[in-house]
């Protein structure tokens, strides 16, 4: 997924500092990645830990994490489940095609007519299999997790879901083909919460805290509203010309509360060490950063080139720097 303040790039950056600070064997430390997002720093963890800690604000960030993390033992007949739910008559009326799709008439287009439908087809059987106990928990939350990326890779936006395009772009007329969220196997179990970062983090303990909070404006739940809305499939009165849901604001997108959420965060992490990735252009500057973490633990910071999320292929000015600030409690 293009996903605003992915990772990807740098996981193995990241986790070799890790690794390099903490100086010990990672299977016997408790990892806790406190903003999941996509799950790509919980994922390259994983396997390498005594346990993963997975959280996150938004539902669909919880289902593709309950997949990606907590799934450790081979999904039963996957590849029949997977073959089904594609071989589906996708002519359906339902939730997504009814709001998000030209043809319907409600003037939004997030997805072609066909995949609308399809998205609609194949979310109401995999809930009908779910209610009628034909899958159990890991299924779902796998099955689940492959259609929002699947349907991801056809959706007719920029990048985020902030508003459609006028016209069905060349990769949004491709029909949507549902994919497998593979996940890695593993002997370890693991969590994967749906909470507030600074409620939760009061009732965890661990031994390695990463922290990669929202650092600017935007807020997660209107920038994915779709993605959340195929998680949850539930009934509500879409919002205006995108169609958006109510949706979680996180303080860590407002200038106004953003340092004291933080600072408390710090203040009640029962954890040994604290990782904090942050961009150079995130509303929190270096200085106050340093300048909280210092009082709870011995500080230093990390810094690398990269390049930064863009909805626009030709954005030339697409360099920043992500700095790694750590404290040893």
């Amino acid at each position: 997924m293009n996903y605003i303040g992915s990772k990807l790039q740098l996981a193995s950056w990241i986790f070799d500092e890790v690794g390099g600070v903490v100086g010990v064997d990672l299977k016997d430390q408790v990892f806790c990645d406190m903003f999941a997002g996509t799950g790509v720093i919980g994922r390259k963890f994983k396997g390498h830990v005594k346990k993963v800690i997975a959280n996150d604000l938004e539902y669909y960030s919880f289902v593709l994490n309950r997949n990606y993390i907590q799934n450790v033992t081979k999904i039963p007949k996957q590849k029949l489940y997977i073959e089904k739910l594609n071989n589906l008559n996708t002519i359906d009326t339902g939730f997504i095609y009814t709001n998000y799709c030209k043809g319907s008439g409600s003037g939004r287009q997030y997805f072609s007519d066909k995949n609308g439908q399809k998205i609609d087809v194949i979310r109401k059987k995999i809930q009908n299999w779910k209610k009628e106990g034909k899958i159990g928990d890991d299924t779902y939350y796998f099955l689940v997790a492959s259609l929002i990326q699947s349907a991801d890779k056809v959706a007719n936006t920029a990048s985020v879901y902030g508003s459609f395009l006028k016209n069905i772009k060349k990769i949004a007329q491709k029909e949507l083909i549902l994919e497998p969220a593979d996940f890695a196997l593993d002997s370890a179990t693991h969590e994967v919460f749906n909470e507030d970062s600074n409620i939760l983090i009061k009732k965890i303990q661990g031994d390695i805290l990463y922290l990669d909070p929202p650092y600017n404006q935007r807020q997660y739940g209107a920038n994915y509203h779709m993605l959340n809305t195929i998680a949850r499939y539930d009934n509500f009165t879409p919002r205006g010309k995108t169609g958006i849901r109510a949706y979680n604001a996180s303080d860590y997108s407002k200038k106004s509360k953003i340092y004291a959420s933080f600072e408390e965060l710090i203040k009640n992490a029962d954890f040994r060490y604290i990782f904090l990735s942050y961009s150079s252009e995130g509303l929190m500057n270096i200085d106050d950063i340093k300048t909280i973490m210092q009082k709870y633990g011995s500080y230093s910071v990390i810094k690398k080139e990269h390049k930064r999320f863009k909805t626009k292929m030709n954005d030339a000015k697409n360099i920043t720097y992500e700095y790694l600030h750590v404290i040893k409690k």
